[in-house]
């Protein structure tokens, strides 16, 4: 498709309410207006193409955003592609496809085990420049010791397990992990503005991160009824890093995307129907969704919610989707992964809706954060034509 044939003119020629477009609208611009967030983008699209793309505060058209954690959904639809083609199992152990991984014990890990954060790694130490050298790479995976046994519990792992499963995509597919994605995913589905190891002629139109607002203290948890949250690598001098050009030309698995809230509303149409409409035909077969979005465990987060994990992304589920960062109005099908800052990225079979919500300003409030992703998704999510 061209550009303009991916862009409707009006929400209603993709099957989408003006009215509750516009009023979602309203609820992405209210941070701007009250000065808490300096830029951001949102768009939302239904039968495979754009009903709705805006941009408010400093950002243009055609600024890009890291979309951090995000990015995690595109690395492991490229690990769903190696599945299909026979090239990867899930019960494989990653020892027998990175050797150099295989020290301290984690030897008994699986593929699987990767994608569910249940490998038991979550705080294994990389920098991002150790990616782009290979010997460097390959000695760090194998100085990382296990955390906890394997398969035992669930606990998110921000950076380490996207990495190995880069990794596995490289021996696997023979070709760099970010050229696998653009030349098997990016490129097929028609979707520009969409970088894993951008390039420097892109620098420009990539927003600043920054940080807002104030953190809550320990008080403030304690009289919300919640424990504070662990401390972990998703630091904000971490995530200031990508504003650096050499971590921004890295590829990182699992958070350096770097993309238009066009550009991952339309990656998530191609998710609802295996590419079908962006490309023209397949690229994941319905068999290989199914299987990649079928909930692999019923482990709880931190604060004792489900996680409903499936092969990299997490699945709505029951009532309690608002805190897997969907909204109530979602259906239990919808699936998706958020990012730091507050990035959202989502899909829902149900009703055939994908959005996406980008911000460089990250707020130090995670939990005015966290209300401001579901009070957007609560919009997004009902915003299909009634007689659709």
């Amino acid at each position: 498709m061209s550009e303009r044939e991916l862009f409707a003119v009006q929400p209603e020629d993709v099957g989408l309410h003006s009215g509750r477009v516009h009023d979602l609208f309203r609820r992405v611009q209210q941070e701007i207006d009250e000065g808490l967030l300096p830029a951001c983008q949102f768009a939302i699209a239904r039968n495979g193409r754009i009903g709705q793309f805006g941009w408010s505060g400093s950002a243009e058209r055609h600024s890009l955003f890291n979309v951090f954690s995000c990015t995690k959904a595109i690395t492991s639809a490229a690990g769903w592609l190696l599945l299909q083609d026979g090239k990867l199992d899930l019960a494989e152990k990653v020892a027998a496809i990175v050797p150099e991984f295989g020290t301290h014990g984690k030897e008994a890990i699986t593929v699987e085990q990767l994608f569910t954060h249940t490998s038991g790694f979550p705080h294994a130490p990389f920098r991002t420049d150790d990616w782009n050298d290979r010997h460097r790479r390959l000695e760090r995976f194998g100085e990382w010791q296990l955390n906890w046994t394997p398969g035992s519990r669930f606990e998110y792992h921000p950076t380490s397990s996207m990495y190995v499963i880069a990794e596995i995509i490289e021996r696997r597919a023979h070709v760099p992990f970010e050229d696998f994605v653009r030349e098997r995913i990016i490129a097929p589905l028609g979707i520009e503005d969409l970088y894993l190891g951008c390039p420097d002629a892109e620098h420009h139109r990539i927003v600043d991160v920054c940080h807002v607002g104030e953190a809550l203290t320990e008080d403030d948890y304690a009289k919300l009824g919640l424990p504070v949250p662990p401390q972990t690598e998703v630091t904000e001098e971490a995530l200031s890093n990508f504003n650096r050009a050499e971590v921004r030309r890295t590829p990182v698995p699992g958070g350096g995307a770097v993309a238009t809230a066009a550009a991952m509303a339309l990656f998530y149409q191609g998710l609802l129907d295996g590419g079908t409409a962006l490309a023209g035909r397949r690229i994941w077969r319905e068999a290989t969704l199914a299987n990649a979005l079928t909930v692999r465990n019923e482990f709880s987060d931190y604060f004792g919610t489900p996680v409903h994990r499936a092969l990299g992304v997490v699945v709505a589920g029951d009532e309690r989707r608002n805190a897997r960062g969907f909204g109530h109005t979602n259906s239990q099908f919808a699936f998706g992964h958020g990012g730091a800052g507050g990035q959202i990225a989502w899909a829902d079979p149900a009703t055939g809706i994908s959005f996406a919500y980008v911000t460089n300003g990250h707020d130090r409030n995670a939990i005015r954060q966290g209300r401001r992703g579901v009070s957007l998704s609560n919009r997004a999510a009902i915003c299909a034509l009634a007689d659709d």
